[in-house]
């Protein structure tokens, strides 16, 4: 008995990163620990989920509202929420893109809109890769050829305020907990559709593609816009910004 402890102790200290060791009367036996006490599942392009769920840990039901949604899950800011109870309002501007929402977030509220700050027809291009998709014309140009992507259409869409969207479809009473805008360049205009006295969400994410540091944001007309609407820089990834309401 003796012996087994002995060695016992011995291979505890060979293995003791990442191993559990359980002994029972007379013999021991030695099992790595699973593999999911070790990680976190994040659907985002740049772990934006992760920093939500630190912000949100203690919520358990809430509502987004995802503008420039892509995919029900890829690069998907909202679906790990989704998993976890919440709910929302996907919106993208890309023909037939909510077939694959209506099928994967039947919970959520599954739009197929363009946004922007007014009503207008725009050339929305269409990559063979669609994270690529979106109506900048210069974004567009630099990213044609550019590797293996390149532009497959051109499509004439009208485009519709963020505002008029949620007063026609967000639910009677609803607060909005967070909104994630990632429209490849439009950014700023869709920000710029709302309407900030009535839809204030606590957090907002916007991606801000000209990748400036924390100590250059006051070059961001984003950053500077988010200001004039009472929220202050929060967080930040590589292109997304992190915005919090002040009040």
């Amino acid at each position: 008995m003796n012996f087994i402890f002995r060695k016992f102790r011995n291979i505890y200290k060979r293995f003791e990163n990442g191993f559990q060791v359980t002994v029972f009367p007379e013999k021991f036996s030695l099992y790595p620990k699973p593999q999911y006490l070790y990680h976190n599942l994040s659907y985002s392009q740049e772990g934006e989920d992760m920093i939500l769920s630190r912000f949100f840990e203690n919520k358990e039901n809430g509502f987004y509202v995802d503008v420039g949604a892509h995919h029900p899950q890829r690069f998907s800011n909202t679906y790990l929420f989704y998993l976890r109870g919440w709910r929302g309002i996907n919106i993208d501007a890309m023909p037939g893109s909510m077939e694959s929402f209506n099928k994967i977030r039947v919970g959520d509220i599954n739009l197929e809109f363009p946004i922007s700050d007014c009503h207008q027809t725009l050339t929305y291009y269409e990559f063979n890769e669609p994270a690529l998709n979106g109506f900048c014309s210069d974004i567009s140009m630099k990213r044609n050829g550019l590797g293996n992507y390149r532009i497959i259409s051109e499509i004439k869409l009208k485009t519709y305020t963020l505002s008029e969207i949620l007063d026609k479809y967000l639910p009677n009473g609803q607060k909005i907990d967070f909104i994630t805008v990632d429209v490849e360049g439009l950014d700023l205009q869709v920000l710029k559709s709302n309407d900030w006295h009535n839809y204030r969400p606590h957090l907002v994410l916007v991606e801000d593609l000209n990748r400036l540091s924390i100590s250059q944001m006051h070059k961001s007309e984003i950053a500077s816009f988010m200001k004039k609407q009472d929220y202050q820089l929060y967080s930040k990834a590589i292109h997304t910004l992190f915005f919090l309401s002040n009040n």
